[in-house]
C-alpha cells in the first residue's frame, strides 16, 4: 500500500449498542402506531441487532413515515447522549439486580424463620446470611463504586 487512506463512507460507519438500542425505539413506536405488524418488527429487530453499519440500519428504517424519524433522518439522528444513556441503564440494570438480591433474601429469611420457628429446637444458625451477606457486599460496592452519584 502506499500510505493513502481511503475515507469511511457515512453508511460504512459501525454501529453502536446504542444507535440498535435507538432503532429499535424507532421499530417499536412504528409497530405501536401500525406501520409494521408482529413479525416485520421482530425480523426488523433481530436484523437491528445483527447489524453492523449504519446503512444497515438505515434500510430497517427507511419506508417508515417521516414522523417515526427525527432531524435529519440518518442514523446519527438517533443516537442518544452516550452519558445519559449510559448513566441510565446502569441504574436500571442496579435496581433489577438489588431487587432480585431483596428477593433472595426475603425468601431464605423467611425460610429461615420458619424451620426456627416450628422446629421446636429454637433458632437454627442463620444460614440465610451466607446467601444475603456476599452478594450484597458485592452490590453495595458495585453502588459505591459505580452507580452512586458522583459530586
Amino acid at each position: 500500500m502506499n500510505g493513502v487512506t481511503h475515507p469511511v463512507r457515512p453508511e460504512d460507519v459501525r454501529v453502536s449498542d446504542s444507535e440498535r438500542e435507538a432503532v429499535r425505539q424507532l421499530l417499536h413506536r412504528a409497530h405501536s402506531e401500525g406501520s409494521l405488524d408482529l413479525a416485520e418488527f421482530d425480523e426488523r429487530v433481530v436484523r437491528a441487532w445483527a447489524a453492523r453499519t449504519r446503512g444497515e440500519l438505515a434500510a430497517l428504517t427507511a419506508d417508515l413515515p417521516p414522523v417515526a424519524v427525527t432531524g435529519s433522518g440518518s442514523p446519527a439522528a438517533w443516537r442518544p447522549a452516550p452519558a445519559a444513556t449510559a448513566r441510565r441503564g446502569g441504574r436500571a440494570a442496579f435496581q433489577v439486580l438489588t431487587a432480585i438480591w431483596l428477593g433472595v433474601s426475603a425468601v431464605n429469611f423467611a425460610i429461615w424463620f420458619l424451620v426456627s420457628l416450628l422446629g421446636g429446637s429454637g433458632l437454627v444458625h442463620p444460614w440465610f446470611l451466607w446467601v444475603a451477606l456476599p452478594s450484597g457486599s458485592v452490590l453495595g460496592v458495585v453502588w459505591l463504586v459505580f452507580v452512586r452519584p458522583r459530586r
